[in-house]
């Protein structure tokens, strides 16, 4: 049996999702992949990027909406896993 965690959050819900990483294609597919692989749509305007000062770096903001804690718990938990990730907020 699952056992759900208490969460503040209210499902279904918008979740902004941040995910940093090296500025290359590799990091957007990666990024991008992921979260697909865990919600069905995402919504025209769902993606923000920004680079960082010597655009080195690049943050990903990805909205998305998500059913359940267990949903986003594996969202995080496989960005976090891939090698291409340096961080997920």
């Amino acid at each position: 049996m699952i056992e759900e965690r208490e969460t503040l959050l209210e499902f279904p819900c918008d979740f902004p999702i941040k995910v940093f990483g090296l500025a290359n294609a590799e990091f957007e597919s990666v990024a991008y992949t992921i979260v697909r692989k865990h919600v069905s749509e995402l919504a025209e305007n769902a993606i923000a990027m920004r680079y960082s000062k010597d655009s080195k770096y690049l943050a990903l903001t990805i909205v998305v909406k998500v059913s359940s804690q267990a949903q986003l718990d594996a969202i995080y938990s496989e960005l976090s896993a891939h090698k291409a990730i340096l961080m997920a907020l």
